[in-house]
């Protein structure tokens, strides 16, 4: 017997739901509406059905950009790299701070 998967706990709010529907007027994908928001791709398909918040506007300005995005692998090898220039950055302030001091000696 397998076990169901926890709740992500996840919820889309009226401001959200108002740019899901913006999204789908817009013509992305219903995957890619998903990866952005983190939900699961059966709470778009209850969106763009109208089997749920039939009362919500779309929002056609400000909309997040169109998919696809990165995948959580590519996001992650992003931070890395992220994380990588950031020690760069500190190591390089920590030379210019020292070579102030030693030349604000003179």
């Amino acid at each position: 017997m397998t076990k169901k998967a926890e709740n992500s706990g996840i919820t889309l709010n009226k401001s959200e739901v108002a740019l899901v529907k913006g999204m789908l007027k817009r013509g992305d994908r219903q995957h890619d509406i998903a990866a952005w928001f983190g939900v699961n791709g059966g709470r778009i398909a209850d969106i763009a059905t109208e089997k749920k918040h039939k009362e919500i506007i779309a929002k056609t300005t400000d909309l997040p950009p169109k998919g696809p995005y990165l995948a959580g692998k590519d996001a992650d090898a992003a931070i890395i790299a992220l994380e990588a220039v950031k020690e760069t950055i500190s190591l390089a302030l920590g030379l210019i701070a020292e070579r102030r001091k030693k030349y604000s000696q003179f």
